[in-house]
């Protein structure tokens, strides 16, 4: 192992789990465990441009059956970047087409002696699936419109790197919260962060039963504006919705959209983030996809960070000995 990758030797003691499958059942402490691990690799990897080569001589398959350019090239260049091989799975061109079914072609791929599986699959649940049936990490990297929770690592992760601690810090998510899976980790990872959440957008999108989780609810993006220390502006998933939410993009975007007038009743250190790809125009306007508080490029940065904790802690290697260290790694770790 490279004398650089010295401090990577060991999974720190607080992160016993085998997979990452969503945010909902982490800890505080586990949350703040993955954001502090990709921090230090961002510093490692001088800004995630440099190689350290923790991960060497393993191998992360993408198993991809939704279509996917930023998260699939993020992890391949997380893995790459701490020295694993990588395997990008393409299902058009599979035996899945010739009738093997799902679990059949992870298995497969398993007895290739894989160590990691990151996949995304349309169906909520999949990941999980895939966990309870084979003995090596699982990674969600969105399923459906359950969770997605790397994207809300890496929301959490660019508003803690330039606000610090969350707590009582106001976070609006905007846009459609029905059909997010970025909306619902993003939510999870602020509650337990301490953070205050108001999900915003249609009365179509933004149900009132929200409430129950905790967190505000409002139909009205100009009431909330000026009392956010963040907007994270999420992408309409026309691909999921079976009826049209609202009568036209156009009276969405003059309702829904942050723009240069919103923006001037806002604080003045508001921090506007937007997973992509973004809708300019629908969203989010292009002068304020481009302002100095805008976050949407740090995000694509971060997401490296946080994908190379996430698959150090879930492929690292662990030992059994020692006050900084947990079970081996091919012992039985929590899943979650």
């Amino acid at each position: 192992m490279a004398r650089a990758a010295c401090e990577f030797e060991v999974v720190p003691l607080g992160w016993a789990h085998r997979h990452l499958l969503d945010i909902e059942r982490l800890t505080s402490d586990e949350i703040r465990l993955l954001l502090d691990t990709a921090g230090r690799f961002k510093q490692a990897t001088d800004g995630c441009r440099k190689k350290i080569a923790v991960l060497s001589g393993c191998t992360i398959v993408n198993l991809f059956f939704e279509n996917s350019t930023r998260t699939r090239t993020s992890f391949a260049l997380a893995a790459r970047r701490l020295g694993a091989d990588v395997i990008d799975f393409s299902t058009s061109t599979s035996s899945l087409s010739k009738g093997e079914s799902f679990i059949d072609t992870a298995k497969n791929l398993e007895a290739m002696g894989i160590d990691a599986v990151v996949v995304r699959h349309g169906t909520p649940g999949t990941p999980h699936l895939l966990a309870q049936r084979l003995n090596v990490g699982v990674i969600n990297a969105g399923d459906g419109p359950h969770e997605h929770p790397t994207q809300g690592l890496l929301d959490i992760f660019s508003i803690r790197e330039r606000l610090g601690d969350l707590k009582g810090v106001t976070v609006g998510l905007v846009g459609d919260i029905a059909h997010s899976r970025t909306a619902r980790s993003n939510l999870w990872g602020l509650l337990k962060l301490g953070a205050n959440v108001i999900l915003c957008g249609p009365p179509t999108l933004v149900s009132q039963r929200w409430r129950e989780l905790g967190v505000e609810v409002s139909h009205d993006l100009d009431a909330i504006v000026p009392r956010c220390d963040v907007l994270n502006l999420l992408r309409i998933q026309f691909e999921r919705q079976n009826t049209r939410p609202f009568p036209s993009v156009r009276e969405y975007a003059h309702l829904y959209a942050m723009n240069g007038d919103r923006l001037k009743r806002a604080k003045k250190d508001l921090l506007i983030l937007a997973p992509g790809p973004i809708n300019r125009g629908v969203e989010v306007t292009a002068d304020v996809a481009d302002c100095p508080q805008s976050l949407i490029l740090d995000q694509v940065t971060n997401g490296l960070a946080v994908r190379m904790g996430v698959l150090w802690l879930t492929c690292g290697p662990r030992e059994s000995n020692g006050p900084d260290s947990i079970a081996t790694l091919g012992g039985a770790g929590r899943s979650i």
